[in-house]
């Protein structure tokens, strides 16, 4: 029973993690070990899958993970996700700041980690909040929706870019769709769906936030900023690059041209590691040396955003560990033969895993990981487009965030919610993403 011991883990990850408040790594591995035990697998080749599966998330994610956390470092303390965001919400205007803290938060939302977005936009949204006399929950939602959205499905953030990996997918395919869905998804659960959350939770939309929690926060006066175009093209570049990498490659198919050296060229610049070095690099000038900062702090903007992702690497490691011994215990050749001759479509299965996984353990990256090692196997028996299986998963996994999500703890503090409301407005709007998502998704898969 095969899946009946993967639910047992599952129950046991959920007792370590909430019951004993074990680290999330630590309590990874442990499961990793015990369903390995319990799938039969031999003793001798244990230790190889779990080690093989975290040292090859990891390799493949590591270096990008690593350089997008630096670039999205350089950036903010810079000042220049500042410049970006108040230049956005001057050029709107007042009474069409929700849309400008959207698009602000999208784009800044490309660049950071959406823990490190929130961070950097809570106390300018509180700003905002008390110079236009608007409730901070009016401005909150879209920004957690562009944050949110951006962290599903757009690489360099972790959950896409790693499944890319593991599905073999091309990750500029993944970028590229990543907008046409994100967009869209944004629009609903930001703008309109404030809109019927003021309705369900009036009381809430009175009442300001505590950002105490975040603590010392780095200001800026605005002409110490560097320029809003150069915030914005350091802050995208790794994007161009990717996006025109991929524009590229599928002329090359259409059209049937010949590869020569330019295609190589072209493909090599927009692979995602070498974006990411070339990014950091101009972000190096852009952000530091062309501003006069000093190459020593620079680096240390650098060095703080590596020490602050440590953690994170490890359990992302951890959940490529679980995934492999799914992988090499056989339950992902059991769910195969399961949906052999089912007519249901592997995107769909795909966010279906995922979101069961995610409302039981509560990180969305350990879910999206956990459901690869479960749709690899089906991948090879159908010739479904890579890239929006990636997308689905990544729907998939940020549905319905609850008690067992630090996000959720995080919106509800920085908001001054209770739990009701909480749930009401942020488990619904992560929700909406997911299943906006998941449509998007599959209207797509129609054209691609």
């Amino acid at each position: 029973m095969p899946l009946a011991i993967v639910a047992i883990g599952i129950v046991a990850l959920l007792i370590l993690i909430m019951g004993l408040k074990l680290n999330t790594f630590v309590s990874l591995i442990i499961v990793a070990f015990g369903v390995a035990l319990g799938l039969g697998m031999p003793l001798d080749n244990i230790v190889a899958s779990i080690e093989g599966g975290l040292g090859g998330t990891l390799g493949h994610l590591a270096l990008i993970f690593g350089l997008g956390a630096m670039l999205g470092s350089l950036i903010a303390d810079s000042g220049g996700a500042q410049r970006i965001a108040m230049t956005l919400i001057d050029k709107f205007g007042e009474k069409n700041i929700q849309w400008a803290v959207v698009v602000a938060s999208f784009i800044i939302g490309v660049a950071l980690f959406f823990e490190v977005g929130l961070v950097l936009l809570i106390p300018i949204i509180f700003s905002i909040s008390r110079q236009l006399r608007v409730s901070v929950l009016y401005l909150g939602i879209p920004m957690a929706a562009a944050l949110s959205v951006t962290h599903g499905f757009l690489p360099p953030h972790p959950g896409p870019t790693v499944i890319a990996g593991e599905y073999g997918a091309n990750i500029g395919e993944v970028l590229l769709y990543g907008f046409i869905i994100a967009i869209p998804t944004v629009i609903l659960a930001g703008p309109l769906f404030t809109k019927i959350a003021k309705k369900l939770v009036p009381d809430s939309f009175n009442r300001t936030g505590d950002i105490a929690s975040l603590g010392e926060q780095k200001t800026f006066k605005l002409e110490d900023t560097p320029g809003f175009g150069i915030s914005v093209f350091t802050a995208m570049f790794p994007v161009i690059l990717m996006a025109i990498a991929t524009v590229v490659t599928m002329i090359q198919k259409t059209t049937g041209a010949d590869d020569n050296a330019m295609f190589s060229i072209i493909r090599f610049v927009g692979n995602a590691s070498t974006a990411m070095v070339l990014s950091l690099l101009l972000a190096v000038y852009t952000m530091g040396i062309a501003r006069k900062i000093p190459m020593k702090a620079v680096m240390e903007s650098c060095s703080k955003a590596i020490a602050s992702i440590g953690m994170m690497l490890l359990i992302i490691g951890g959940g490529g560990a679980f995934k492999q011994v799914l992988i090499d215990g056989g339950v992902g050749d059991y769910v195969a033969e399961i949906f052999t001759d089912t007519t249901i479509s592997p995107i769909i299965l795909a966010w279906m895993i995922a979101a069961i996984l995610r409302i039981a353990l509560g990180s969305a990256t350990v879910a999206a990981l956990t459901t690869a090692g479960l749709v690899i196997p089906l991948l090879g028996t159908t010739d479904v487009n890579l890239a929006l299986v990636v997308l689905a998963t990544g729907a998939g996994s940020v549905i319905a965030s609850h008690v067992n999500d630090a996000g959720f703890w995080m919106f509800k503090e920085f908001f001054g919610l209770t739990l009701k409301e909480t749930f009401a407005t942020w488990t619904l709007l992560e929700t909406i993403i997911s299943v906006a998502g998941l449509v998007f998704i599959l209207l797509l898969s129609l054209f691609v």
